[in-house]
């Protein structure tokens, strides 16, 4: 479902196609103008995770094939900002549910994040609907009102939404629980 970010020509080929179609691309943190700018980008990508200042991977279908990135940005004291992006045949069909789950797994129970920020364009409804499905999201616009008026310091643009690492595991434990109560028993 991820994987770590690769330089490999084909696998930048296709997400650069993906990026770029017009449903997607305004929502896009990184945005490269050429195929070229985009191979550029995704090396400065890997070398800043390197470094520590982000986490970027590569969202797989079933079939293994890139579909887009999910990242956490601007990490500081186990704090960061989340930007996921999909290629328009994708959307829709729980990929990004499936993506975040695994990429928040990782962030919580293997590099000892302790809260994730999502910052929301206002207009993005279909980001807003998916963020506010998650059982783990909070609206944070009010209760975290430094970082929203730090996002927001030239007028209104984004809502925030945070998920706090201890939110994340109740519903983490709740939904495990759950699946293994209507596992079949073996004989």
């Amino acid at each position: 479902m991820l994987k770590k970010r690769e330089v490999n020509g084909h696998e930048c080929r296709i997400l650069f196609d993906l990026m770029t179609h017009p449903d997607v691309f305004p929502f896009v943190r990184q945005k490269a103008f050429s195929y070229d700018e985009f191979v550029f980008l995704t090396k400065q990508t890997i070398e800043a995770e390197e470094r520590g200042e982000l986490i970027s991977r590569t969202i797989l279908d079933e079939w293994e094939n890139p579909i887009g990135t999910i990242n956490l940005y601007d990490i500081d004291s186990g704090a960061g900002f989340l930007g996921t992006w999909i290629g328009k045949p994708y959307h829709g069909k729980g990929y990004n549910h499936l993506a975040k789950e695994a990429f928040f797994q990782e962030l919580f129970f293997d590099k000892d994040m302790v809260t994730i920020y999502m910052r929301i364009r206002k207009e993005n409804i279909r980001s807003k609907k998916a963020a506010e499905k998650l059982p783990y999201v909070l609206l944070a616009n009010q209760t975290k009102s430094e970082v929203f008026h730090q996002l927001n310091d030239g007028g209104y643009v984004y809502d925030l939404y945070e998920v706090p690492k201890d939110l994340y595991t109740m519903s983490f434990i709740r939904t495990t629980t759950a699946e293994e109560e209507t596992q079949p028993m073996e004989a």
